[in-house]
C-alpha cells in the first residue's frame, strides 16, 4: 500500500511520514527530496532555472514512479492540489490530509528560504493560500486527521483511521 500525506507546507508530513513508516514497517519517501535528487538542483533552483510549471510536471511524474509502492510519501504543499496527481494517488493508495491551524504551519516555516511560496509572499499572503486550499486538500484525501497533537498521537490516529477503512 501507498500512504500519501498531504497538506500546507509545515503541517508535519516529513515528521508524521517517519514515524508512521517505521510504525507500519514502510519505506519513507519525501517528495520533494525525491524531485531534487533526480533533478540535481534545490527546488529554489528548479522554480528559477526551469520555472513551476516543470516543478510540477516532475511531481505527477514522481507520483507515478512511486505509485503502488510500499511506502509513506510526504507529498509537497502543492502536490495533491493538482487533480491527477491527486487521481493517480487515490487509486494507488490512501491520501491523508494532516489538517494543521495555519499559526503553526507559519511558525515551523517562517523564513525557509528552500520554499519559493514563503520566500515570495507575507505572512497574510501564506494565511490566504491557506485558506484557499484547505478545502482542496479535504476533497483530495481519502481522510484527514487532526495534526494540532504530537507526532505519536498524529501516528496512532492515522492508523486507527487505516484500519477501519479496511474493515
Amino acid at each position: 500500500m501507498t500512504i500519501y500525506l498531504c497538506g500546507f507546507m509545515g503541517c508535519g508530513k516529513s515528521t508524521i511520514g517517519t514515524m508512521l513508516s517505521d510504525r507500519l514497517g514502510m519505506n519513507f519517501t519525501d517528495l520533494d527530496s525525491y524531485i531534487t535528487e533526480k533533478e540535481k538542483m534545490s527546488i529554489p533552483e528548479i522554480f528559477s532555472l526551469k520555472g513551476e510549471a516543470y516543478f510540477r510536471s516532475a511531481e505527477v511524474s514522481a507520483i507515478r514512479e512511486l505509485s503502488g509502492q510500499n511506502t509513506v510519501i510526504a507529498c509537497g504543499g502543492g502536490t495533491i492540489l493538482n487533480d491527477n496527481n491527486a487521481k493517480i494517488a487515490n487509486q494507488n493508495g490512501k491520501v491523508i490530509f494532516l489538517d494543521v491551524s495555519f499559526q503553526i504551519c507559519y511558525e515551523r516555516i517562517k523564513g525557509d528560504k528552500n520554499r519559493p511560496l514563503v520566500i515570495n509572499n507575507s505572512k497574510k499572503e501564506l494565511e490566504f493560500i491557506f485558506d484557499q486550499r484547505h478545502s482542496i486538500y479535504m476533497n483530495n484525501s481519502s481522510l484527514s486527521v487532526n495534526a494540532d497533537a504530537s507526532a505519536a498521537k498524529i501516528c496512532e490516529d492515522i492508523i486507527s483511521k487505516l484500519k477501519l477503512i479496511k474493515k
